[in-house]
């Protein structure tokens, strides 16, 4: 093939061609997480898509390094919104203060901001969104939905990596 072709094969009306694989990639990735958060019956299972493609934004190796951490951070974010619910309150207030402890736990554990990013918006979801079972059950939901998202994300990552960059 000559390099003009080669160069045209690699674009697709108005884009590279490995943006088009990366949409593909993320789009098949993120509707799997959807229908198996669905399968297990989640209630809100739009939270396992959407961590999908946060995850699906990242190389293998820089997903699973800040994985770790979205996964620390969304089990800190579960019990700390679960427990100040349950013996505090769900307000503002309530919620500011949640996320200042979750930042200050990251920070004494010195573990990377994504865990205190992670905690301070799964905390977010727990306290401020209106919800008709107990908080617990939302806490675990809400665990398993993201965590189910970042598998999902990790495993595409795996099995369809990313191509690499062709040099222009």
């Amino acid at each position: 093939m000559s390099k003009s072709r080669t160069a045209e094969w690699r674009k697709w009306p108005g884009m590279e061609r490995q943006e088009l694989v990366h949409a593909v990639r993320t789009t098949i990735a993120a509707v799997i997480s959807l229908l198996l958060a669905r399968l297990i019956r989640l209630p809100e299972s739009y939270w396992s898509p959407i961590t999908t493609m946060i995850v699906m934004q990242s190389t293998l190796g820089a997903a699973l390094t800040v994985s770790k951490h979205r996964l620390a951070g969304t089990a800190m974010g579960a019990i700390t919104g679960a427990l100040l619910a349950t013996f505090i309150g769900t307000n503002a207030p309530v919620c500011g203060t949640g996320v200042f402890l979750c930042g200050i736990i990251c920070a004494m554990l010195q573990v990377e901001r994504t865990a205190f990013r992670y905690a301070g918006i799964t905390l977010t979801i727990i306290l401020l969104i209106s919800h008709s079972r107990s908080v617990w059950v939302i806490a675990v939901h809400r665990f398993i939905e993201i965590s189910l998202g970042i598998a999902v994300g990790l495993f595409m990552t795996v099995v369809w990596p990313e191509p690499p960059v062709a040099a222009g």
